[in-house]
């Protein structure tokens, strides 16, 4: 750079029109055929090159650290995701949230605060959608404003625009955890307790089958990745979701994803198209993402059929909540059957409901376990085995409480037995109590 460059610095809204003006230059310069199908490194050390003789040009004034950003940030736009990428990168970032194209947050923690990232304008934002959801075969335009899809990482992506989305592109990304945690460190972080894990352990190799019920990032998808762990890697696996994210670590797994439906309205491909097709594909198990409509009363039928020990997400907040959801998401098949006989397949279904919730502090914690007992008086009887009593917050504001044994016995005891995975019934003596 020469001696003007350096002399003078610019302010944050002259780096932002710099910016924009060498992005719009450089576009007119690439070579995208060449971009295409060269070395990531070599690419970017060209543009670096590009962008600087670009400058050089406009003979802009720029910093040291100003003319690093700018390299960037114009780097991210044209090989990434632009102002994403940072946030992509730091491993401390669990949500990104752009609620429009001047204002992102993120979660740290299980807090949420504001970035000083950016897009130029929401037709910068809607280029990054557009490239998101292109990559995986999807589309969003006005006649399909909302899309799921997901980054090759695995991170889960929502993105709506207008005319729905009334301030602009919106964008959510849950990103996806490289480093899934293990029993050990779900422990160590008192999501739960070492007891209530061994007792997981053996509900899942028992084939009981489990629904984990939760809210919005309560950590569900956590709970479903770790439970999948325990599946013995002889049983086939067949997973379905709507946005492809569980990390199973078994050999045996066969991935479905749905589809939407294409320009025409045709081609899309439903869960419940995907649970009813499972069946004919010889699964052990069926681990369902989440179970969000009709394909709920498939999803019964197939655990009353020979496909016990299968696994699911629900969105609850309570068990009583899940049991009762699914009860309605059956109806939503607008078969006729009558609520008796659909209690009846659900408790004789599902064994298990796991309650997980992300509390005030913004901790996930595992906080009841139940037994689906029967059917007592046509009502579906949930059994409290174990659950987390909060009792307050400490000086620094995370929550304090202790898991308790509620002193109830399962039922399934004897079932956890026979497989092979004995538990101690001292695990669930009252007077067993873990402050955290």
């Amino acid at each position: 750079m020469n001696g003007a460059m350096a002399e003078q610095t610019a302010s944050s809204t002259d780096v932002h029109v710099i910016k924009t003006r060498v992005h719009s230059l450089l576009l007119e310069r690439l070579d995208f055929s060449v971009m295409a199908v060269g070395e990531p490194e070599s690419i970017r050390s060209q543009l670096s090159i590009l962008i600087m003789q670009i400058l050089e040009e406009l003979g802009v004034a720029l910093t040291v650290v100003e003319l690093q950003q700018v390299v960037h940030d114009i780097q991210h736009d044209v090989l990434g995701l632009g102002p994403l990428e940072v946030l992509l990168e730091d491993p401390t970032v669990s949500d990104i949230l752009v609620n429009s194209h001047r204002q992102i947050y993120v979660e740290r923690g299980g807090k949420l605060e504001r970035t000083e990232q950016r897009f130029r304008d929401d037709t910068h934002l809607r280029q990054v959608i557009e490239k998101i959801v292109s990559a995986v075969g999807r589309r969003i335009d006005e006649s399909s404003p909302m899309v799921d899809a997901r980054l090759p990482d695995g991170s889960r992506v929502n993105a709506i625009v207008p005319p729905l989305a009334i301030d602009g592109p919106t964008l959510s990304i849950r990103k996806f955890n490289k480093d899934m945690l293990t029993l050990e460190d779900l422990v160590r972080m008192r999501a739960l307790t070492a007891g209530i894990g061994e007792l997981l352990i053996g509900i899942v190799q028992a084939r009981l089958s489990v629904v984990i019920s939760g809210g919005t990032g309560s950590g569900k998808t956590t709970m479903l990745n770790l439970l999948s762990g325990f599946i013995p890697s002889t049983e086939r696996i067949v997973t379905i979701e709507d946005s492809a994210e569980l990390q199973l670590r078994q050999d045996h797994v066969v991935r479905l994803e749905t589809r939407m439906a294409n320009i025409e309205g045709k081609g899309e491909v439903t869960q419940r198209a995907l649970v009813r097709n499972s069946l004919r594909m010889r699964p052990d198990r069926i681990i369902l993402g989440e179970v969000r409509s009709d394909e709920a009363l498939d999803m019964l039928q197939a655990m009353n059929t020979g496909h016990d020990g299968s696994l699911a997400t629900v969105h609850a907040n309570t068990p009583q909540d899940a049991v009762a959801r699914i009860e309605t998401m059956v109806a939503m098949g607008g078969l006729d059957i009558p609520p008796h006989a659909v209690r009846k397949q659900i408790a004789s279904a599902i064994q298990v409901v796991v309650q997980v919730q992300r509390l005030s502090d913004g901790s996930r914690k595992l906080i009841s376990l139940q037994e689906v007992h029967g059917l007592t008086d046509g009502e579906i009887e949930l059994r409290e085995i174990f659950k987390f009593e909060q009792v307050g917050l400490n000086d620094q504001g995370r929550v304090k409480g202790r898991f308790r044994a509620t002193g109830l016995v399962p039922g399934f005891l004897d079932r956890l037995k026979v497989r092979g995975c004995a538990v101690s019934q001292n695990l669930f003596d009252s007077r067993q109590v873990e402050e955290c």
